[in-house]
C-alpha cells in the first residue's frame, strides 16, 4: 500500500491500554491527516469501552480481524513485546506502515526480522522513542552540536529506584508484563534504560561497543533488577551506567551526565525535563521545559509528515534495532 499518494492515514490500534490513554491514542486521532478508524484489544468489551468514549467506529478482540479491516491502511501496535515482531510481520505482508511501541521487540533478532519484513514489503516502520522530539533532548543535541561544552569526555548515566517507586512500582500486580523476561525480553532495564540508550543514539550516533553486568538481587521478580553497563559510540565517545530497580528510598537518584573538555550538560529522563549547563567559572545555567499532555504527540506528527512525504521522523526500525543491540550486549 503506498500511502504517499493519500491525503489521510487511517490507523488500526492493536492493544488499547495504558499507554493509548495517557501518550499516544488522542494523538492518533486529533491529528491533521490522521484517524483511528478501529481499535482491538483481546478483552472485548475494553476494546469497545475505548472505542466508544473516542469516537471509534469499529473494535476487535482478535488482530488478525484488525490487520485484514480494509478502512486501516496503517497499524499502531501497543502490545508488550512478545507480539511485536508477530504483528508487524504480518503488517508487513499486508502492505501497511507499522507504529510499534518500544522497546521494539524482545530480542535483536526479533527487531531484524522486522526491518527486513517491512524493507521487503517497501512499508516504513516506525518505533515510539519519542524523547527525540522532546524540546529537552533536542536541546542537549544543539548544545552538544555547537561545541558548547567542548570535546565530549563521556557519558554517565545513573538510575537508582525502590521497587516500589512510581516509575516501576507495579510488580505487585499479577499482569505486570514489564518484569518478565518472556514477555518484555528483559525487565525495567529494558523498559527505562531503552529510551536512555536510543536518546544518546540520536544526540552521538551508534553505539558500536557494549558490555556489562546484570543480576537478579532482590529475587521480587523474574527479570534481573540491577545492571552495570559500559558502552563506546562509533565517535569514540565512552560511557557508563547503573540501573538499579531495587535501592532504598534514601537512594533514589536519577539523572544523565555529558562530561566535555569545557564544562557538562545533566539532565533527567524522568520526573521534569530541565537541562543544567555547567561551565568553568560560570554559574550553572538551568533550562525548562514543557512537553506536550500526551507525550507522543510530536513524533507522531512527525511520522505522518513521513507517511504523506512532507517530512522524516527520526525514530525509525533500523535505529530501533540498534538499541535493542545494545540492551542485549550489556545484559549478556
Amino acid at each position: 500500500m503506498e500511502l504517499k499518494n493519500t491525503n489521510d492515514i487511517c490507523w488500526g490500534i492493536i492493544g488499547v491500554g495504558d499507554v493509548c490513554e495517557t501518550k499516544s491514542g488522542i494523538p492518533l486521532i486529533q491529528t491533521h491527516n490522521s484517524s483511528v478508524k478501529a481499535v482491538m484489544r483481546r478483552n472485548y468489551d475494553k476494546a469497545m469501552d475505548f472505542a466508544k468514549r473516542h469516537g471509534i467506529s469499529k473494535w476487535y478482540d482478535n488482530a488478525d480481524d484488525l490487520l485484514n479491516d480494509p478502512d486501516v491502511n496503517a497499524i499502531y501496535i501497543a502490545t508488550p513485546p512478545e507480539t511485536h515482531a508477530e504483528y508487524t510481520l504480518k503488517a508487513a505482508a499486508l502492505g501497511k506502515p507499522v507504529y510499534v511501541e518500544k522497546p521494539m521487540a524482545r530480542s535483536y533478532k526479533e527487531c531484524q526480522s522486522m526491518v527486513e519484513a517491512c524493507k521487503k514489503a517497501n512499508v516504513p516502520l516506525f518505533v515510539a522513542y519519542y524523547r527525540r522530539t522532546l524540546p529537552n533532548i533536542l536541546k542537549v543535541k544543539e548544545l552538544i552540536d555547537n561545541n558548547i561544552i567542548g570535546d565530549i569526555r563521556s557519558v554517565d548515566i545513573a538510575v537508582q529506584m525502590t521497587i516500589e517507586n512510581e516509575i516501576v512500582g507495579t510488580h505487585h500486580l499479577p499482569n505486570n508484563w514489564r518484569v518478565d523476561p518472556e514477555v518484555a525480553g528483559g525487565g525495567y532495564f529494558y523498559d527505562l534504560a531503552s529510551h536512555q540508550l536510543d536518546a544518546l543514539d540520536f544526540i552521538f550516533g551508534p553505539i558500536i561497543e557494549a558490555k556489562g553486568f546484570s543480576e537478579n538481587q532482590s529475587e521480587t521478580y523474574k527479570a534481573d533488577d540491577i545492571t552495570v553497563g559500559i558502552f563506546k559510540f562509533k565517535n569514540g565517545i565512552i560511557g557508563k551506567g547503573l540501573w538499579a530497580f531495587n535501592t532504598s528510598k534514601a537512594s533514589q537518584f536519577e539523572m544523565t551526565t555529558i562530561i566535555g573538555s569545557k564544562g557538562q550538560i545533566s539532565f533527567p529522563f524522568w520526573g521534569d525535563h530541565h537541562v543544567t549547563l555547567k561551565l568553568e567559572n560560570q554559574p550553572p545555567k538551568k533550562f525548562e521545559f514543557e512537553v506536550p499532555k500526551y507525550i507522543q504527540k510530536t513524533l507522531i506528527q512527525t511520522i505522518i509528515n513521513d507517511l504523506l512525504d512532507k517530512g522524516k521522523c527520526p525514530s525509525t526500525g533500523v535505529s530501533g534495532a540498534r538499541t535493542n543491540w545494545v540492551l542485549e550486549q550489556i545484559t549478556e
